[in-house]
């Protein structure tokens, strides 16, 4: 077998997708995240499955039968490999967070002002500088990123946007594809598969962030009015000129809290999408915000909440524990507390019958043509592989809406 064929690394960075908002990349900055997307790909592939067999090996004969993950997670604390795994991925994250941040910083008034020739005076970026936002976003830095999705160096900054659209290649190992909209193309696919006659007039995308995921539904129904909300004024203002300079215009980014939407009238959406959001809101607000789901859905439909699977029962807990990693060391608190509720129960106690609930399970969509067709293959790191399941609910078409 050549060395061309036996290659199972992540996707060459000099492959990812450019757009009229892409920062400039160097040579050694295009190294720098090839080496952490590697370095990612290796812990996986290589590290993750020893942590496995220590902990079978020497963990679990020598401690008390484990009850539930946060056993297994202590128990994994003193051991030497787990130790080294963690250790080495935290530190990934942030040397992808400097790194991208370095990119940014020293372009920042370029990008600030292609944004804002891009966005100034148009409609499709409705932001509020009132905006509270909510402490579960604003007192978090997620994902190790200085200021998550909302600080903002000068006004109309978006460096931190840029950089959470260059970097996320190296946090998957390039497994959401050229434009790291992965997510988003898998929906759309699952879409045309399971509902090949839904023909959505409007569409809501909530906790959308920079628009990488709503983007690809926004141009599979050109003709569909596409919102975009975030709490985030700097990613939204990168969203809109980002989508713009990709050719897609039918797309409204809205600076709004997903718990309150008031300013649309009832089951004026036919789809409501997040993908990979509820993880980052909280227990007080994730009802609420299910509860506007169901409330702005019309008749006939879908809300479609895209997430890692939930802990359950036939889940083994140490992948459990490990799946835990993100709440515990990656700035992610609910991430442990949202993946073991019962999100039909919270679909059901939103609005929905149990027989309107929809579940399923998607994978990314990558580009093989440019990148290697094991991008999303079986290499499991239990919270970074780029497939994901489906829960979500699809209202009844009622009598009056069937009569008309």
């Amino acid at each position: 077998m050549t060395a061309e064929t036996s290659y199972n690394g992540p996707p060459d960075y000099r492959n990812v997708g450019l757009h009229g908002m892409s920062p400039e990349t160097s040579h050694d900055e295009k190294a720098r995240f090839n080496f952490l997307a590697h370095l990612n790909r290796h812990l996986a592939a290589h590290i993750l499955p020893g942590v496995k067999t220590a902990y079978d090996t020497r963990v679990k004969p020598n401690m008390p039968e484990p009850k539930t993950r946060h056993d297994v997670r202590k128990a994994l604390l003193n051991d030497p490999l787990f130790q080294h795994w963690s250790a080495l991925r935290r530190g990934t994250m942030e040397l992808r967070q400097q790194a991208g941040r370095w990119v940014t910083l020293r372009q920042a008034e370029n990008l600030n002002e292609k944004a804002r020739e891009m966005t100034e005076g148009d409609p499709r970026l409705v932001l509020n500088p009132d905006l509270e936002i909510p402490n579960y976003l604003s007192k978090i830095d997620h994902h190790c990123m200085p200021g998550s999705y909302h600080d903002e160096i000068v006004p109309g900054d978006v460096t931190g946007a840029a950089n959470y659209d260059l970097g996320i290649f190296v946090t998957t190992g390039g497994g959401l594809g050229r434009f790291s909209d992965g997510g988003g193309e898998a929906v759309v696919a699952w879409m045309k598969q399971n509902r090949p006659n839904f023909n959505p007039k409007r569409i809501l995308d909530i906790g959308g962030g920079l628009g990488q995921n709503v983007v690809p539904i926004a141009k599979a129904f050109p003709e569909a009015e596409v919102v975009c909300v975030d709490t985030g004024a700097p990613v939204l203002r990168y969203g809109l000129a980002r989508a713009k300079s990709m050719g897609v215009d039918n797309i409204t980014f809205l600076q709004a809290n997903a718990e309150d939407l008031s300013m649309f009238p009832d089951g004026h959406f036919d789809w409501v999408q997040s993908t990979m959001f509820l993880h980052e809101t909280s227990v007080k607000a994730m009802p609420r915000i299910m509860r506007e789901s169901h409330r702005l859905l019309s008749s006939g439909g879908l809300v479609m909440h895209v997430e890692q699977p939930q802990y359950s029962d036939d889940m083994p807990l140490y992948e459990q524990a490990i799946r835990d990693w993100d709440a515990f060391y990656n700035n992610e608190p609910f991430w442990t507390k949202m993946h073991e509720l019962d999100l039909d129960q919270w679909m059901i106690d939103a609005g929905f019958a149990k027989d309107e609930l929809v579940h399923g399970g998607v994978a990314a969509v990558v580009d093989t043509a440019l990148f290697p067709e094991h991008a999303n293959d079986d290499v499991e790191d239990f919270g970074r592989k780029a497939a994901w399941h489906i829960v979500g609910g699809q209202k009844q078409v009622s009598f009056l809406d069937a009569a008309e």
